[in-house]
């Protein structure tokens, strides 16, 4: 790959597996990326359908039993990972988008105005309490702060150990 083509990786967070891994089949990989949803986890993978994509990674903010930990000042947008499969090249192809978050008493509303991003985004957190922290089935504790990264690099290494490449995605379609 030249120069163009890792500087257009980088741009786009487009991720590949190391040579020789094992290149698992469409039916496999869905199924690791199901096995991410967990009771205890923040976020879930779920059908892609109505978005006309395969799979959506996304905070779980419009569960009643999550609400408590979405509500308040902290949480003022959420990010959604749209899923589509490519099996002929390998390769997972994502789109995030990032949605302002508000609260009435019905639950959350999403909103996606003047404001809204649609393409690829790194975000991280530095210091500042974690408003959630889970512990893995290995043991493992995770504090999340609800950034971008802490929905999409365990879904892109997932992606990868599968054999597949996570192409990011900004204005071309998904």
């Amino acid at each position: 790959m030249g120069l163009f083509g890792r500087l257009s990786d980088l741009l786009s967070s487009t991720q590949r597996p190391a040579a020789g891994t094992p290149v698992l089949s469409l039916s496999a990989v869905r199924e690791k990326l199901m096995t991410m949803n967990r009771d205890s986890a923040p976020y879930h993978i779920v059908s892609g359908a109505p978005e006309k994509v395969d799979l959506v990674a996304e905070w779980k903010v419009d569960k009643p039993d999550w609400r408590k930990v979405f509500e308040g000042p902290e949480v003022q947008k959420v990010f959604r990972i749209f899923l589509k499969f490519d099996e002929g090249n390998h390769e997972v192809r994502a789109v995030d988008r990032e949605y302002a978050i508000g609260w009435s008493s019905a639950g959350a509303t999403l909103s996606a105005g003047a404001g809204a991003f649609r393409g690829q985004k790194t975000e991280i957190s530095f210091g500042g309490p974690a408003l959630y922290s889970e512990t893995l089935p290995d043991g493992k504790k995770v504090d999340y702060r609800f950034v971008s990264n802490e929905l999409k690099k365990p879904l892109r290494d997932l992606i990868i150990a599968c054999g597949w490449t996570y192409r990011g995605v900004t204005f071309q379609k998904l």
